[in-house]
């Protein structure tokens, strides 16, 4: 009776995981950005790497070309997926090698470091110590080079052509979750992901301040949330598509901007207009109206 039990117990959760499984799809689970008529969709796990990417090149300042770089090559190494194998020991995002100089595996597995080392190509790695530049940031005309040759240079791939088929839809990527283009990122998670509450605000602030900005959001009164004060719209957008894209990772709820909100319980979570919405950026954990 009890193996029968165990077996019929099996049969139910493989069924439940399975339909799981073909259902999320059709539930619309996942997240997509639209800039000029060209659309991508991604996982919500991918929406967080690429806007973890992004965001690390808007907190070092560097421009929206640089991040198209950089989730270009994450796309064409790990799919925007932070992989813990790979050819020999390359790992990460960016498929990294602990034996090449990139850090340890613990560190190239932090998508924040990892993102780093790429736009830094530490002269220490011995494939590159012969450039003595940091290679993505210095390397002369690379606003205007062919990704494949910058991405060439950092990555040093033996299949180099490839990373220029992920340019347009890396470009889009970008330009959402670097603020250029506004209300452009939105995500449908999936239902047995929950809100973070309470419990999601010092998380949350410590990874805004290490994939985005220097800026301290100030907590909300009686309200699980924050709110961060921003200098210009593209900064708005930034941390607003920023927060969006993470809200699988940090269990946000809400995010106000611009005049818009969105709603990760609505049937169709996309940004929709507002009355009264709160000025800069504010993030919720919990389904409830921000304070005035």
């Amino acid at each position: 009776m009890l193996v029968l039990l165990a077996v019929v117990t099996g049969v139910i959760a493989a069924a439940y995981f399975g339909l799981r499984g073909v259902l999320a799809p059709l539930r619309g689970v996942g997240c997509n950005a639209v800039v000029e008529g060209r659309e991508v969709e991604v996982s919500p796990e991918q929406a967080g790497n690429a806007a973890t990417i992004t965001g690390v090149a808007v907190l070092r300042r560097l421009p929206a070309r640089a991040a198209t770089i950089a989730v270009a090559t994450a796309m064409q190494e790990s799919k925007l997926v932070n992989l813990n194998y790979g050819d020999r020991d390359s790992l990460g995002l960016f498929q990294q090698r602990p034996s090449q100089g990139w850090g340890t595996p613990q560190e190239i597995l932090d998508p924040a470091h990892a993102t780093n080392a790429f736009y830094d190509a530490l002269e220490r790695v011995p494939a590159y110590a012969d450039l003595k530049v940091d290679v993505l940031v210095k390397i002369d005309g690379y606003r205007s080079m062919q990704i494949t040759d910058v991405a060439q240079q950092v990555q040093r791939s033996a299949f180099p052509e490839a990373y220029a088929d992920h340019e347009p839809d890396a470009r889009v990527l970008a330009s959402a979750l670097s603020g250029h283009s506004p209300a452009a990122m939105s995500c449908t998670l999936d239902e047995d992901s929950r809100p973070a509450g309470a419990a999601g605000v010092q998380p949350f602030e410590r990874a805004l301040r290490r994939e985005l900005t220097t800026a301290r959001p100030v907590a909300l009164d009686g309200v699980a949330g924050v709110r961060l004060s921003t200098q210009d719209a593209t900064a708005t957008w930034a941390a607003a598509q920023w927060s969006v894209a993470q809200a699988e990772r940090l269990g946000v709820a809400r995010v106000y901007a611009g005049g818009k909100v969105w709603r990760r319980a609505d049937d169709e979570p996309r940004w929709r207009p507002v009355t009264g919405a709160p000025s800069g950026v504010t993030v919720l954990f919990a389904d409830t109206a921000p304070p005035r």
